[in-house]
């Protein structure tokens, strides 16, 4: 059968998701727990990479297996064989045609940032730091003109290799509470580092690096050197991918 995995993790220590050469993923990790709990040898196929440092709320993974594990019991045996960085929230069976990565209708991620004179030890590797304060209005203001389909060429990094940077982004929400500052982005995909350099092109914004009312050119114009900086990686968080499967019972 074909299980999807919710899983959650801490990206800190790991070269991210995908099996590189030169570190420990997340997906080695998560495939030799899964071998150690059902004695197979299985591919674990995640809904997308994320980078080294980032971190994911519910990454979504689909395996096959023969195993006589109960769905229900399935996490807890998993998470008997992870490190306590990785955890494998739920499973349920889905048709043997799924795949994570493509059949996924859209994506949530969050960013996390905090601005303080001094870097915060007990958020270190969870947030991004920034010593300057942004304005929240006018960053809120300028996140509208990211909002609908656009050509987001301007938001990806070198590296990245697809078929078109046409993308929609359905909701864009900025939150601030004390010294903390959330961003929230849903669409229906994301180019290679599009949600650190949209985050960085707001903060800009919000420190008076770049106009509001300039996002639409800038946006228009493809060239990544008008857009914002990239963010850190440990301020990002996959935080939801969605798909058109029925209800589980």
């Amino acid at each position: 059968m074909r299980v999807l995995l919710r899983v959650e993790y801490k990206g800190t220590a790991y070269c991210g998701w995908q099996r590189q050469k030169n570190g420990l993923s997340v997906q080695e990790v998560l495939a030799r727990a899964v071998c150690e709990t059902t004695g197979e040898s299985s591919v674990m196929h995640g809904s997308g990479r994320t980078d080294a440092g980032v971190h994911a709320i519910a990454q979504a993974v689909h395996f096959d297996t023969h195993t006589s594990i109960p769905l229900t019991k399935l996490p807890i045996a998993i998470n008997a064989h992870l490190p306590e960085t990785v955890r494998v929230l739920s499973a349920r069976e889905v048709p043997q045609d799924f795949n994570a990565r493509f059949h996924a209708t859209g994506k949530t991620y969050l960013y996390k940032m905090y601005c303080a004179p001094v870097t915060s030890p007990l958020r270190e590797g969870l947030f991004a730091f920034v010593h300057r304060r942004p304005d929240v209005a006018e960053m809120r203001r300028a996140a509208e003109h990211i909002l609908g389909t656009h050509d987001f060429k301007v938001f990806q990094a070198a590296g990245g290799h697809v078929k078109t940077t046409v993308r929609t982004i359905t909701d864009l929400t900025i939150r601030e509470e004390g010294d903390e500052i959330s961003f929230e982005v849903s669409g229906n995909g994301f180019l290679y580092n599009m949600v650190r350099i949209l985050v960085g092109t707001l903060y800009y914004v919000g420190i008076g690096k770049l106009r509001a009312d300039d996002l639409p050119e800038i946006i228009l114009s493809g060239d990544r050197e008008r857009a914002g900086k990239t963010m850190p990686p440990e301020g990002l968080y996959l935080k939801e991918v969605r798909y058109d499967l029925p209800e589980e019972s």
